[in-house]
């Protein structure tokens, strides 16, 4: 047994059918009488029934969070959240929005009430990605881990078929790079090795019958587990990458960290054989990398960096940003490694077991 240390989990999890209704319970709960609630526009319909049913607690709607937390959204939103005399935010939706209510809590002190409605998993963690300038600059701060996440399995049963497979991939990278994470400890491990079966199970269901509420459950559970493992280790490779396609050229969120997970997953294998086995032993496919390739196809996610509209140019430049600052990972690696990962990804081509 290597030594550890547990921090403890600090946020309060609300999860079941119908949980929604327990929103303006937590925001009182908190001790606030006024919250702003947070969506996409997309989501705009959501967050004003939301608003709706909060009566007298709720302060309005700020429908404009977008991908990747933009530094100007956030100001326009906290000149908003102070304008409506809200003390609190409540967050619908999925990392876009969740994103927001930590930019606006980090300035402002505010509390956060988050309702996610993906599996991508920001909820649980004190990491917040703005970006501003073209690039995505990644924080750690306990100000910007919300004080309550509701998880209402309802809220999930319309997720399109394509954002369930690829949040929920994103979901997997959480629990992928906590495994070999140098702060990892016993129970963030236990829960990644719980989540690795529910996903494995829910989603070739959900492929098929999106509506199915046991599958639905059992993926929203595992993405808690995942955004845990996520809140509570440091981050290496794999999302280091991911925040550089997505600050620097604006891919989708989901989608990028979807296809480049068996990539990287394959990369770090080499030297954290033995911690990526729950992976391997999950999914087959003879190893970590393959295996999760294999399933990513299987549930019809995205395989080709390309199909987002990367160019090999692009490739060249994300490979130096990737360098620019030092950060943890099992592996050491060159500029030049970067960039053959990159181009694999960008190819779709399967890792080799």
């Amino acid at each position: 047994m290597r030594a550890f240390v547990f921090p403890g989990l600090t946020t309060r999890v609300i999860f079941g059918e119908g949980t929604i209704a327990r929103t303006g319970e937590e925001i009182a709960r908190l001790g606030h009488s006024r919250a702003l609630v947070l969506s996409t526009p997309h989501q705009k319909p959501e967050a004003e029934a939301l608003a709706a049913s909060l009566g007298a607690r709720a302060a309005g709607v700020f429908a404009g969070a977008a991908m990747h937390t933009p530094v100007a959204v956030t100001e326009e939103a906290v000149a908003a959240f102070r304008a409506s005399g809200a003390t609190c935010v409540v967050s619908l939706g999925g990392g876009s929005t969740t994103g927001l209510g930590k930019a606006i809590a980090v300035r402002t002190g505010a509390d956060q009430v988050v309702i996610p409605t993906t599996y991508a998993g920001s909820e649980m963690t004190d990491i917040l990605g703005e970006t501003s300038g073209g690039e995505k600059v990644t924080r750690r701060d306990p100000a910007i881990r919300p004080e309550v996440v509701i998880y209402d399995v309802d809220l999930t049963l319309t997720l399109p078929v394509g954002m369930t497979a690829t949040s929920a991939l994103n979901a997997i990278a959480h629990g992928m790079e906590a495994l070999y994470a140098p702060d990892r400890n016993p129970v963030i491990v236990a829960m990644v090795k719980e989540a690795l079966p529910a996903f494995r199970d829910a989603l070739p269901v959900l492929a098929r019958d999106p509506g199915d509420r046991a599958a639905r459950a059992g993926a929203l559970y595992a993405a808690w587990c995942c955004s845990t493992a996520l809140g509570y280790v440091s981050m290496a490779l794999h999302h280091k990458l991911a925040h550089v396609l997505g600050g620097s050229f604006d891919t989708p969120h989901a989608e990028t960290h979807a296809i480049l997970l068996p990539h990287t997953t394959a990369f770090n294998e080499a030297a954290a054989r033995a911690a990526l086995t729950p992976i391997a032993a999950t999914f087959g496919g003879g190893s970590a990398g393959a295996g999760l390739w294999d399933f990513a196809r299987a549930i019809g996610a995205p395989l080709r960096l390309a199909d987002l509209g990367l160019t090999e140019a692009d490739l060249d430049r994300a490979a130096g940003i990737a360098l620019r600052n030092s950060y943890d990972n099992p592996r050491p690696f060159t500029e030049r490694d970067i960039r053959d990962l990159l181009q694999a990804a960008w190819e779709g081509r399967r890792p080799q077991p």
